[in-house]
């Protein structure tokens, strides 16, 4: 995987709209569907060539790179850091696990060959995305507190779109550290970044 600003930035903007439709569903109990699809199709691409095609171009991230210019110029939305922090965390924890890693590979080759009868966002295979967010990043140590309306919260559909989402936060931040990406490089970099999402969000208008 390259490891450019560029791939960098894919890979934030990818965080930033998939922890964004946790709160929406959280808070209001609904998400984009087209941003929801970018980010569980995200989950199938184990192999992509690049960072873009990981999410089927970056015009599928548009969402991201608008939160993710707010958050790298003005960071005022905490509850938005605080899960993409968390994530990060999460996901270092994760990489020394391999016996974890293994499971989700497995499972996301088991759900990739049901494509044909369940699509991407199906019900059906959001659930088992969600099983397996349960399987392995639930038993982590360190656990992600989900803010929001409890008639949200507590509707089992919610609950899978919610686990699955953060299983594809999961995978943008292993494509964050595929591409050079570390807690240090938000800070001292910041305005790179910043520079960098501004013109890929130009090439969009």
């Amino acid at each position: 995987m390259p490891k450019t600003d560029h791939d960098r930035v894919i890979a934030l903007a990818g965080l930033m709209q998939a922890v964004d439709l946790v709160r929406s569903i959280a808070l209001r109990g609904q998400i984009d569907a087209d941003d929801f699809e970018t980010c569980m199709t995200s989950l199938l691409q184990i192999d992509a060539s690049s960072s873009a095609d990981v999410y089927g171009g970056v015009a599928r991230l548009r969402s991201g790179l608008r939160l993710l210019e707010q958050q790298l110029h003005n960071p005022r939305d905490k509850e938005l850091t605080r899960y993409v922090v968390i994530l990060l965390s999460l996901e270092r924890t994760l990489a020394r696990r391999k016996d974890l890693l293994n499971v989700i590979s497995t499972g996301v080759g088991e759900i990739t060959r049901n494509l044909a009868h369940f699509p991407v966002t199906h019900s059906n295979t959001v659930a088992r995305f969600a099983e397996l967010y349960l399987q392995t990043i639930s038993t982590l140590s360190r656990r992600i507190m989900v803010s929001g309306a409890q008639i949200h919260l507590n509707n089992p559909e919610n609950a899978n779109r919610i686990r699955a989402l953060l299983l594809a936060g999961i995978r943008a931040t292993i494509l964050w550290r595929q591409s050079g990406g570390a807690r240090l490089s938000l800070l001292l970099r910041r305005n790179v970044l910043l520079r960098e999402t501004r013109l890929l969000l130009a090439e969009l208008d």
